[in-house]
């Protein structure tokens, strides 16, 4: 049986650091935003004596990774058997177009792609994988949703559909070509005053409410936060440069995703996202006009 799945990307509309596990792991509080940008896994699996899997990567990202078992679609392939303790044959194709380090989430994706189209061929319960996802990465379990937005808290494993009701605004993504490492990040990174955080825990909450209410992208813009920019954004003029010419574009809301390095802005049109594209384009950049994630 075979399954094409599309696996989106995501942006870190707020983001804040709650506190930090004896593990070293970081609590967050944050709201995902799943994006019309991403790539596509195609998985053909069948029952066999012994198991097979296999990858074939596609696109302009593909050539620069491995398509060994140390690519997070061929782990959680190997996860799903040995959950369910079944062995098969499983030959995917990925094409892929999310840049890696960008702060978009693009593998841990695909590796959920990879778990529903599974799910789907052996017909077993998503449910069932949510704490094998989890392992696999902590933005994993996101991607086992269909939401567009979520509201992510734990380590990000915590997750709560919000529905917004639009309208919604038009994205403009830009990728530096620079690779920011997550774990650097947050070594650099240390908590805010117990006071700060419950003020910008109770910012995500208003952000939460104005989406929810069909409020305009100017009543709510002011709102967007990421604690990440001040680790990332002295020490990487790249990314500094891209906040900086997106934020020239009036009206613009412009933030940082997750750890970066990609930079965003809301915009109310799609005409004024293609301008604001037009604008920032550059050789040294990817640049993605796109829409929030419709399934």
């Amino acid at each position: 049986m075979k399954i094409t799945r599309f696996c989106p990307a995501k942006i870190n509309l707020f983001l804040e650091i709650t506190g930090k596990r004896p593990n070293g792991y970081h609590e967050l509080a944050t709201l995902f935003a799943k994006i019309n940008v991403g790539d596509h896994l195609t998985v053909c699996a069948e029952p066999s004596l012994q198991t097979h899997i296999s990858l074939t990567l596609t696109g302009p990202i593909g050539k620069m990774l491995r398509a060994d078992e140390s690519n997070l679609v061929c782990r959680a392939a190997r996860g799903f058997l040995e959950h369910y303790g079944l062995t098969a044959r499983v030959d995917m194709i990925l094409d892929k177009h999310v840049p890696t380090g960008a702060g978009l989430g693009g593998g841990s994706s695909d590796a959920a792609g990879t778990l529903l189209a599974l799910c789907e061929i052996f017909n077993k319960n998503k449910q069932e994988l949510m704490t094998l996802a989890a392992k696999l990465g902590a933005d994993v379990p996101l991607f086992m949703f269909e939401d567009t937005f979520l509201k992510g808290e734990g380590i990000g494993e915590k997750l709560t559909p919000v529905t917004a009701a639009g309208p919604l605004p038009w994205l403009v993504l830009v990728y530096p070509n620079t690779v920011v490492p997550t774990s650097q990040i947050f070594n650099r990174a240390h908590l805010a005053t117990a006071e700060k955080i419950n003020m910008h825990v109770s910012q995500l909450n208003q952000l939460i409410t104005a989406l929810s209410h069909s409020q305009s992208l100017t009543e709510w813009k002011h709102l967007l936060f990421n604690r990440l920019e001040e680790y990332v954004v002295p020490f990487t003029p790249s990314v500094e440069k891209a906040l900086a010419d997106l934020s020239t574009f009036p009206g613009a809301a412009v933030r940082m995703s997750g750890s970066g390095s990609t930079v965003f802005a809301l915009v109310d049109t799609k005409e004024n996202a293609q301008k604001l594209a037009d604008r920032v384009r550059h050789p040294q950049r990817r640049i993605f006009l796109t829409s929030f994630y419709t399934k």
